[in-house]
This record gives structure tokens, C-alpha cells and sequence, in this order.
């Protein structure tokens, strides 16, 4: 069997927030956060979390698939900050949209999350044992920003967007070609974020460290304009395309010097990689499938499309997936 993506969805807060209205938060610019990483704007939640925008956002992809919850298999959701560390989110999702018929379950591998659960899904429709899957990618990171810390705060969105997947026929296009994906733990202290610490009547942790996002923005730069490219050929090779038989890239969000330089390892035209970090900043597990849903609702996207979806994040973590759509 053969993945078919058939309905897409995206859900955001009602809140945009511009670099100017951060610069009465934070000691920057709006010319300095251009510069270096291509936002102008993000949505903040004003109370959305990461469960009501999966929910909304899977909700527009049944709606345009034509499929009642009731129809669907399995919910995979993609997050790194879930409001609650049990029941997982996805789980929440399911209560919200009436999915009782579905397995559901959080999968976090932040950045690449959203990509890592579409590969999984993957594997459960080859399998057999699931026919139409939900993968959402949902983030409220404003929640974890010091926002005193201009590195940080500036960078990132909140948001989800979904896709439902459905089995199809070995005789139909659409389907998912070839992925590559991996990890790098030795280095994923770069991109950080800490939780609650051991505190027991037998030990208590000294830490120090707050709960906020920590990253080494060097480092995490180095490692995406590397591994990116390199991952995207691999998963060409497999393929057994090159980077001019491909239709679209759609990449992890995070900045736009990073996709532009991508871009330029691949000696692949820049049009060809659309983007919407201006608008969203980096929404981690959401920026793919938020940037696809856009793409799909604009008519950007055909049938029989080649694309390639590329997600790198804290872990750290990488991946590349080659699809027709």
C-alpha cells in the first residue's frame, strides 16, 4: 500500500506579533532581526495551546478529505510542548474532534517531529494495520522563551497544521518515494530545553538552569546547512532523482539564511523552495505542515508533484523524505 496525502489543515493564534512591537520587550531591532533570520512576524498564543490548535487543525483536514473522525485509525502528534506531560496531546486531540475510533499518541522529536511522525505513519500503512492516519505537527513555544533573551525569543511562533493520510492502491501516483532521517545526540545540547529536576525525599538536583529554551545559535546553524543538503541528497539517492526532478522543497522554517543557504549547497533554484518564516517565525513540529497546507489551499501543489520535505531540529535531529503528491 501506498501513502496518499488527501486533506491538510492548519490552525493559528489569533495574535500576530511584529519585531517592533518585541522591541518593547527586548533590547533588538526589527532591521536586526530581519537580517539574521528573514521574520518580520509570529503568532503568540493568547491562550490557544497545543491540543486546541491540533484539534482545529485536523479538523480542516477532514473537512477537505470529506472524512468523519469517527473514519480514522490513528492520530500521530508531533510536539515538544504539550501543556501537559500526561495524557499526551494527541490524546486530547481525539477527545476534542470525536476520533473514538482512533489509537493515538505524541511523538517528540522536535523540529523533525512532524516529518519523523509522517514516516511512522508511513510504516503503520505499510504494515496494513491502519488506513487513514492523522499527523499533526502543534507548538505553543512562547511558553518556554525567556523573554528577556533576545537569541531566542525573537526566533520563534506558535501554530499547528495536520495531514490525513490515507492507504492507496500500488497503481496510484501519489505515494511516499524514499526518506532519510538520523540523530546526533552527542551534540543536542546546543538546542535545549530543561524540565522539572529530581526532587525526592531521597535526592534533590542542584541545578541551577531555569526551564527555558537554551541554544548555542552558532552551532545549530553549522549543523543545518550541513546536514540538510546532505540529508535531501540521500534521500534523492534513494529515489533515484536529482534535485532538478523535484517540483517543490518544503523546509523546516527556522530562518530564512539557513534555507537560503540549503539551497545554495544544492545548486537548486531558490523559487523552488517556497517560504513563510517571515510571517510565522519558527513554529518547530508545525512550520511543514503549516507551509503545506498553505501551498495546498493556494493551488500551489498538483497532483503527481515531486517533493521533498526536509526538518532539522534539537535532538538533534534530521531528516528528508521524497513524496509525490
Amino acid at each position: 500500500m501506498r501513502m496518499k496525502i488527501i486533506g491538510t489543515g492548519s490552525a493559528l493564534p489569533k495574535v500576530t506579533v511584529s519585531n517592533k512591537q518585541i522591541m518593547d520587550w527586548v533590547d533588538t531591532s526589527d532591521e536586526w532581526i530581519r537580517e539574521r533570520t528573514g521574520i518580520a512576524n509570529r503568532h503568540l498564543s493568547t491562550g490557544e495551546t497545543v491540543a486546541s490548535l491540533a484539534a482545529e487543525a485536523c479538523e480542516k483536514a477532514l473537512k477537505q478529505a470529506g472524512v468523519k473522525a469517527e473514519e480514522v485509525d490513528m492520530i500521530l502528534l508531533a510536539t515538544c510542548s504539550p501543556e501537559y506531560l500526561l495524557p499526551c496531546a494527541a490524546c486530547q486531540v481525539q477527545e476534542r474532534i470525536g476520533a473514538a475510533n482512533a489509537v493515538a499518541f505524541d511523538i517528540n522529536a522536535a523540529c523533525s517531529g512532524f516529518l519523523f511522525g509522517l514516516t511512522t505513519a508511513q510504516a503503520y500503512l505499510q504494515s496494513g494495520m491502519y488506513k487513514k492516519i492523522l499527523i499533526a505537527g502543534s507548538e505553543v513555544l512562547s511558553k518556554l522563551m525567556n523573554w528577556g533573551d533576545r537569541s531566542t525569543c525573537i526566533l520563534f511562533g506558535d501554530g499547528a497544521g495536520a495531514v490525513l493520510i490515507e492507504a492507496a492502491e500500488d497503481t496510484q501516483e501519489s505515494r511516499m518515494i524514499s526518506f532519510s532521517q538520523g540523530s546526533d545526540g552527542a551534540k543536542g545540547m546546543v538546542l535545549s530545553c530543561r524540565d522539572r529536576w529530581i526532587n525526592n525525599p531521597l535526592y534533590k538536583e542542584n541545578i541551577q538552569e531555569d526551564f527555558y529554551v537554551q541554544m548555542d545559535g552558532q552551532a545549530v546553524y553549522r549543523f543545518a546547512t550541513r546536514q540538510v543538503p546532505a540529508c535531501i541528497q540521500d534521500a534523492l539517492q534513494k529515489a533515484f532523482l536529482t534535485v532538478e526532478d523535484i517540483d517543490l522543497f518544503i523546509l523546516h522554517q527556522a530562518n530564512a539564511r539557513i534555507i537560503e543557504a540549503a539551497a545554495k549547497r544544492l545548486h537548486a533554484d531558490i523559487q523552488k523552495f517556497p517560504m513563510n518564516v517571515d510571517r510565522m517565525g519558527n513554529m518547530s513540529s508545525a512550520t511543514i505542515p503549516v507551509l503545506l497546507d498553505e501551498l495546498n489551499r493556494e493551488g500551489r501543489l498538483k497532483r503527481g508533484d515531486k517533493l521533498v520535505l526536509s526538518g532539522f531540529g534539537a535532538g538533534l535531529t534530521f531528516g528528508a523524505c521524497v513524496i509525490v503528491w
